[in-house]
């Protein structure tokens, strides 16, 4: 084999040359020596066995015979032109057929010679056939091939040459050559210890195989790889943080944070609650700054711990800012959280897009000369001119929906980082949580506060209107409120779905004696504002909404959630969306509308609604169906692309290779021991691009 690195180009590698290469660019996306390498097998044929004619049926799938090709004939019809020959063994035969082939095939095809052919046999007017069949002449090679690995393809890289054969050729001049640029990158000790595939050999086996528990060995390895150099990558990141990213030392618990606890507590905090909150207090308490994540389901009463941990950063001398992805969002934190400290004198203020110019002008001088204690606001806190005298905490809700960019402006507020405090209502699979946040610091709240009462959830078609209609109704008679949440704003010809203002306009026909109000998107701010101003004050009892109610929205006394076409959403918002209710004292309900004919996801979906409120279990079910990239939205889905691992299927992969990467730098935390020089040269060349916070070189 030529001298060869990873990232040699496709064109240089022999069998492949500039056309070829441009073309496995275009349609694989493959460019150098490395892509090809990871061009992993979509499945195996297995060609240890030669089946006789004689055994076939039109059910017996890809087979692989040993005999001669006769009779070759090229035809012409209306429908095209084509390519026939008999195939006979053993006096038994089969048709060989070849659709819009090349007209190089014809001179290519052994007549009259013993050859082995393989593919997919088929039946047509009670004879068998198979249509465009791999030839083989029968080598001591070809009887010992075993599994032999089926490639991504094309009908165009076909067509051009680029077939099954060639890439198993390529790929195995390269894989069998002693100078294959494959240098091991795990500690030796460590492959001893796990009884791990060298890298190379793993290759080797991935591609062709010697044996069904090979090829089981070398998945192993390579997912162990993707695996441990991602939990690598976070752990670093971690230690760098708490090395070097130096943070507000907030020792002291005073009487800002002693008043609000014993005087205007609004309830009592839960277990759960108080652990987080020693939790966090433990972390601001270090002159290191604070990552923490903190889970909870909805309802869990995250914003009190939230609120309740400002108060520390305050008695420390410090501002404290909270971050929500909408201005419904910020403006419902502002109420909350200003209601509960204007008893104690200090001063919150908002800050959004739609705040007017004079305003603005005195939240800003607020903030420089600290006046303001807590701002809350949206995107509008990132903005230059947002300066505050001295920030100690900054608090990210939902930050999911934030990029890193974004989030990163927000910590430079201040020339000592701020502690960070994210929260998060959309549950994260444990899986998930485990690889996507191994640099944080995880908080969970797993119980609810005490008097609420799981929300019953039922799953209804339109047949069922009225009845559900009917069950609205008393509901409001009691003097609850109930939502009706539709997907659409306009009518759409391409979807048979109920839009908003159809929607609203039966709702106020049905409901004739009550007031409702309709929420969406689109509506000016100040509009959106009083339509969620009479809700919650209860002088509307309907709201017709969008999803824009999705998060944040809390209006206890609403008892009745009612989500139309069902179907069309995903999980995490009908679980949040659900979540709108169940926060007063009242039995809450949850009622999914959806058309009679459902897909198997749709089915699965509002099934596992109707089964659980349990938001961590959705979660799974979740990212079962959807990925774990579309989970955690397209800002950070990218960082999850592995060829080999699958977070769910290799939960104990996972939790194994964080052990081992834990282990390693509590042993070695700056990889400088010769033994970890492989690991550490493999993890800076390959990783140090994709981890920006990556500080060893």
């Amino acid at each position: 084999m030529q001298n060869l690195s990873l990232h040699t180009s496709l064109e240089y590698i022999k069998g492949i040359g500039p056309e070829r290469a441009k073309l496995l660019r275009s349609v694989l996306g493959v460019t150098t020596l490395e892509d090809l390498l990871h061009l992993y097998p979509l499945r195996y044929e297995d060609r240890t066995r030669v089946y006789r004619i004689s055994e076939l049926s039109d059910q017996s799938g890809d087979v692989q015979i040993e005999g001669k090709i006769l009779d070759l004939k090229e035809l012409s019809s209306p429908g095209g032109r084509r390519l026939r020959a008999r195939f006979e063994e053993s006096g038994n035969s089969l048709e060989l057929v070849w659709f819009s082939y090349p007209k190089w095939l014809v001179g290519q095809i052994p007549i009259g010679k013993t050859v082995r052919i393989f593919g997919k046999v088929s039946s047509f007017q009670s004879s068998l056939s198979m249509a465009h069949p791999e030839i083989e002449l029968p080598t001591t090679d070809t009887k010992e091939k075993g599994l032999l690995p089926v490639y991504p393809s094309s009908e165009k890289l076909t067509k051009r040459g680029i077939t099954q054969k060639l890439m198993r050729t390529v790929l195995k001049n390269i894989l069998s050559s002693s100078a294959l640029p494959l240098e091991e990158n795990l500690p030796h000790y460590l492959l001893e210890k796990t009884q791990m595939l060298s890298r190379v050999e793993a290759y080797r086996q991935v591609h062709f195989p010697t044996s069904a528990l090979a090829l089981e060995k070398a998945n192993h390895r390579l997912k162990f790889e993707e695996s441990f150099f991602f939990q690598l990558g976070y752990l670093l990141k971690k230690n760098h943080q708490h090395q070097y990213s130096k943070g507000h030392p907030m020792k002291r618990v005073g009487e800002y944070f002693h008043t609000f606890y014993s005087k205007h507590l609004p309830f009592p905090l839960t277990s759960a609650q108080k652990k987080v909150l020693k939790e966090i207090q433990k972390d601001m308490k270090k002159p290191v700054q604070m990552n923490r994540l903190l889970q909870g389901d909805v309802g869990s009463g995250k914003t009190i711990v939230a609120l309740l941990s400002m108060l520390l950063a305050m008695d420390n001398g410090f501002q404290c800012c909270l971050m929500a992805p909408t201005e419904i969002l910020a403006q419902q934190h502002y109420k909350g959280i200003s209601t509960l400290l204007e008893p104690m004198g200090i001063r919150v203020e908002i800050l959004t897009g739609s705040i007017k110019t004079r305003q603005r002008r005195e939240v800003l001088q607020g903030l420089e000369n600290g006046d303001i204690s807590v701002l809350i606001g949206t995107h509008a806190l990132l903005e230059d001119p947002v300066v505050f005298q001295n920030l100690g905490l900054a608090i990210i809700d939902e930050q999911h929906r934030f990029g890193v960019a974004q989030r990163a402006r927000l910590y430079k507020k201040n020339t000592t980082a701020p502690h960070i405090l994210i929260m998060t209502a959309t549950p994260i699979p444990r899986t998930l949580a485990m690889s996507f946040y191994s640099d944080l610091d995880v908080s969970v709240i797993d119980e609810l506060p005490v008097g609420r009462k799981a929300i019953i959830t039922a799953h209804r078609r339109e047949k069922d209107r009225l009845s559900v209609y009917k069950f609205c109704r008393e509901q409001l008679e009691q003097g609850r409120q109930v939502y009706f949440v539709y997907p659409l704003i306009e009518e759409s010809q391409m979807l048979d779905y109920k839009n908003l203002q159809e929607g609203y306009q039966q709702v106020e026909s049905f409901f004739k004696s009550y007031r409702a109000v309709m929420l969406h998107g689109k509506m000016p701010s100040e509009d959106k504002q009083e339509a969620m101003k009479v809700f919650s004050q209860g002088k509307a009892q309907i709201m017709v909404s969008t999803t824009v109610i999705e998060v944040g929205v809390n209006v206890p006394n609403a008892s009745v959630m009612v989500i139309e076409s069902a179907e069309r959403f995903g999980l995490s918002q009908l679980h949040q969306l659900r979540g709108r209710v169940g926060r007063g004292s009242s039995q809450s309900y949850c009622i999914l509308m959806s058309k009679d004919k459902l897909s198997s996801d749709s089915r699965t979906r509002l099934r596992t609604m109707v089964d659980t409120t349990d938001g961590f279990k959705i979660s799974e079910v979740d990212m079962q169906l959807r990925g774990p990239g579309d989970i955690m939205g397209t800002q950070q889905s990218g960082l999850l692309d592995f060829k080999k691992l699958d977070l769910l299927s290799d939960s104990e992969l996972i939790a194994t290779t964080k052990q081992l990467a834990q282990y390693l730098l509590t042993l070695d935390p700056t990889l400088t021991d010769p033994r970890h020089l492989a690991l550490r040269n493999y993890y800076v060349k390959s990783y140090r691009g994709k981890n920006k916070w990556m500080k060893i070189s």
